[in-house]
């Protein structure tokens, strides 16, 4: 199977539009035939990175290149980056404003699930110049 990649530009504060690119993957993988716990996991991380996008990040992109061994999701931003990883990676920590919290966002649970439910990620960001989040899933053989 060749690599599939799909991209798909988010925008911040696009509520209307927030999950359509995670939508899109998702069904991506179910009409792949791929392992529905995969396709949920990949689903989860998915939603959650660009739910960040559209909360924190700046406009930015989604991305999934899909393999028969592994998929994986990355997603760029041009945000204000994270002042503390370690801190923004606790359970609970959020800086969501008080209207995305009404909306019922801004648990502080999105970093967190990205890292329970990806076999692998890794984040890099600094204040001012964005963030890089990369998920791996890698497939059952």
């Amino acid at each position: 199977m060749p690599v599939i990649h799909k991209s798909y530009h988010v925008t911040k504060n696009d509520f209307i539009h927030a999950g359509e690119a995670s939508i899109h993957v998702k069904n991506l993988l179910k009409s792949l035939n791929y392992d529905s716990d995969l396709v949920r996991r990949v689903a989860i991380c998915g939603y959650e990175a660009e739910m960040n996008l559209v909360m924190h990040g700046g406009d930015g992109e989604l991305s999934v290149d899909v393999s028969q061994s592994k998929v994986v999701i990355e997603v760029t931003d041009k945000g204000p980056g994270i002042a503390d990883v370690e801190l923004a990676m606790q359970e609970g920590y959020s800086t969501a404003k008080d209207e995305y919290r009404e909306m019922g966002f801004g648990a502080g649970m999105g970093l967190p699930n990205i890292k329970k439910n990806s076999d692998e990620m890794t984040i890099s960001s600094e204040p001012g110049s964005g963030t890089h989040v990369t998920m791996v899933f890698f497939c059952k053989g």
